[in-house]
């Protein structure tokens, strides 16, 4: 005597949860793609029509404070400022093992050219490359 079942079993596969967790996924990289900011700092770069999409490995950001008529300095967008005698040696560490180093400068209209010039010169002696990074026009 054969025993038969009264349900049979059913072979689909419902997509509705896929598609839920996509929608999900999809939603959650757009957010953090966004929060992902290499230039965190609020300067007024100076203006270009030539721009180069080349990734830079690190930034250096001048910010000039008016109101004290001082400078700081930041790497890689980092808040926290760093001293003048640091630059190089931070520098130095962070390129130190890439193939091709180059940095960017991310500086102020109001930062005076000397400054630039500063950080264009710790390039040199350590023969990196050197970006100065603007604004489109």
């Amino acid at each position: 005597m054969a025993i038969r079942r009264k349900t049979k079993v059913s072979a689909e596969f419902s997509m509705s949860s896929m598609t839920d967790i996509v929608f999900l996924l999809l939603i959650f990289f757009l957010v953090t793609s966004t929060l992902v900011n290499p230039n965190a700092l609020k300067l007024l770069l100076p203006k270009s029509t030539n721009q180069i999409q080349d990734k830079q490995q690190v930034s250096v950001s001048i910010k000039h404070h008016l109101e004290s008529n001082t400078f700081t300095y930041h790497i890689n967008g980092n808040v926290t400022p760093v001293s003048w005698g640091e630059i190089e040696g931070m520098l130095q560490s962070m390129l130190d093992n890439e193939e091709d180093p180059s940095f960017s400068i991310y500086s102020d209209k109001s930062v005076p050219v000397e400054e630039v010039v500063n950080l264009m010169n710790i390039a040199k002696r350590n023969k990196y490359k050197v970006v100065l990074a603007t604004s489109p026009e």
